[in-house]
Formats: structure tokens, C-alpha cells, sequence
């Protein structure tokens, strides 16, 4: 498949056609308590960072460290993910006043009508200050710079079915406890 894409590239830059690097396929992991192959968007009492969807991240270590909270067996899915630009996508490359705005209004329960949301992770830690933002306890800006200070996170939520078609299993494998 690399070198199919890497041919394309050639063929395109050497007949002078510009060229936009972008993620043709991403590995993504789903951490779970078992194998999922065929996933689902399931809508629980709380809504997540992007709302309700199927949530998965390109970061090994974030995958292991949700799948260690998982019972029975911590698993981490692997899944390949093929972009559609048919889709609505909404991608925030880091934390701003955008990207708190929508996990905001998430939190909130407020819905969204994106196919696929990809960005920054609001974690365990970092949700307690998304929760002092919406109570008005800190600003927008204090909360801004918390975040900057914060290690990389990943996440990708897909939350219709067109989205999880873009997502094909490859494997499963257990987290030791």
C-alpha cells in the first residue's frame, strides 16, 4: 500500500501537479474490555469530550492506559482508518477557544451534526478544569493556558454510520494487568 502511495505521489510532482500531503490511512486503537470487530455508537447517560460516538486514538500509551480501566480484560482494538472527505469532518489540531467551545457545548449535551471529530483530549484531569469552565470558576484563557502545559493527547470519535464505515479491524490484543 506504501509504495502504491508513494508512486502517486512520484507520478503527480514529476507531471507538476501540486501535491497535498494528507493521511490517506491512520491506525487507530478502541481500548474495550473485549474484541470489538464490528463497532457501534452507543449513547450513554453522560456525553463525552465530542458527544456520544466510537472513540479511538493513534497514541499506544493513552489506548493502554484507557484499556487498563476496562473489565473483564483490558483489550486494545486496532482498527485502519480511511479518511472519506465525503464526510462532515471537524479536525482542531490543539486546544482553543474553538475546540473548548464544542467540548463545552458536548459536555452540555449539546449535539452536533459531524460525521467524524478529531483533536485533543479532555482527560480525567483535564476535565475537572473543563468543569470549573463551565461553572464559571475559571476563564476561558486560564483554562487555555492549563492545556497548553498538558502532554499530547489524541482522539477520534466517529458518530454515525457512514464514519464507522471508514474503519476496518485488523486485530486485537490484551493489556497485561
Amino acid at each position: 500500500m506504501a509504495l502504491i502511495i508513494y508512486s502517486l505521489v512520484v507520478s503527480l510532482i514529476k507531471e507538476g501537479q501540486k501535491f497535498e500531503a494528507r493521511w490517506c490511512n491512520m491506525e487507530v486503537l478502541h481500548a474495550s474490555g473485549e474484541v470489538i470487530k464490528n463497532p457501534m455508537i452507543i449513547r450513554t447517560k453522560f456525553t463525552k469530550d465530542f458527544s456520544w460516538g466510537f472513540y479511538c486514538t493513534n497514541n499506544l500509551e493513552q489506548a493502554k492506559k484507557w484499556a487498563l480501566r476496562k473489565k473483564p480484560q483490558p483489550i486494545i482494538n486496532y482498527f485502519e482508518y480511511t479518511e472519506n472527505t465525503s464526510l462532515k469532518i471537524l479536525k482542531f489540531d490543539e486546544t482553543t477557544n474553538e475546540w473548548l467551545e464544542f467540548v463545552a457545548n458536548c459536555r452540555k449535551g449539546i449535539e452536533h451534526d459531524y460525521d467524524i471529530v478529531e483533536g485533543p483530549l479532555a482527560d480525567d484531569q483535564l476535565f475537572f478544569f473543563v468543569d470549573d469552565f463551565l461553572n464559571n470558576v475559571i476563564d476561558r484563557e486560564t483554562f487555555l493556558k492549563i492545556c497548553k502545559f498538558r502532554y499530547p493527547t489524541h482522539q477520534i470519535s466517529f458518530h454515525t454510520v457512514r464514519a464507522l464505515g471508514c474503519l476496518k479491524f485488523l486485530k486485537s490484543e490484551e493489556i497485561a494487568k
